[in-house]
């Protein structure tokens, strides 16, 4: 065999060598992602919710919830109309892969504009507050833990990351702090199973009862996926499409 031939062999070695190489870092690494993915609790999930009022469509809502590298991303947009006019909400949730929130982003458009950011510390909020033809307004809330559930107004995708929350193993009632962010207003739910229930449609629904000091609201659940919220006193009622 002559020299150059045994190096053109050679060099197909190492090509062959780095080739089986990237292919093991790519299986590593599709297999490390997916190990993340196992430990969430959440699932990637998008779609569309129709908001009733009275039985009558006062707006809409699309949303998203996915990984986003070791974390997670839950993201909505809604759209509002009442008597001043309609009203675009949006917001964005970054949150470790057990729903503790490490950031939160949302803005309104309409006849009001306003935005804020809120970056969490463990148990600590801070917010910066942004108001059309104001300054820049900052405030801290301190929680009891560092598992604070955001609940926006007109963001109903956040009950579903609510409801993902839930520890299934344990059942009874359960107790999550809570931050309204567009209101500025700390607070705390409790959220219950009443397992699965009979629907409309026929199918078995996962009940979940979310209670507050002066509200209670109903999320019906096919498996992981929310499907409809009830909220009795105020005659609303959000559907999936």
């Amino acid at each position: 065999m002559t020299r150059t031939r045994k190096r053109f062999l050679a060099a197909l070695g190492c090509v062959a060598a780095t080739a089986i190489l990237a292919a093991a870092a790519s299986t590593f690494a599709v297999g490390a992602s997916g190990a993340l993915k196992s430990l969430s609790i959440f699932t990637p999930d998008k779609g569309n919710f129709r908001i009733l009022v009275s039985g009558q469509q006062i707006g809409k809502e699309e949303f998203e919830i996915g990984p986003n590298g070791g974390d997670w991303t839950a993201k909505g947009t809604s759209e509002i109309r009442s008597t001043d006019g309609v009203t675009h909400v949006s917001g964005t949730l970054q949150m470790h892969a057990d729903g503790t929130p490490v950031s939160y982003e949302w803005s309104t458009q309409g006849p009001k504009k306003a935005s804020s950011t809120i970056t969490f510390n463990g148990p600590v909020a801070t917010i910066e507050l942004r108001l059309e033809g104001r300054r820049p307004f900052t405030q801290q809330f301190t929680f009891n833990s560092p598992q604070i559930v955001m609940l926006d107004n007109n963001l109903y995708y956040q009950y579903a990351v609510l409801a993902r929350l839930y520890d299934r193993d344990k059942k009874g009632v359960q107790t999550f702090s809570v931050l309204v962010p567009q209101e500025l207003t700390p607070g705390s739910v409790t959220v219950q199973s009443l397992g699965e229930q009979n629907s409309n449609s026929g199918k078995k629904l996962e009940e979940l009862v979310v209670k507050t000091e002066d509200l209670e609201v109903d999320l019906f659940l096919d498996g992981e996926r929310l499907v409809r919220i009830v909220a009795p006193s105020t005659n609303a009622e959000i559907v999936r499409q």
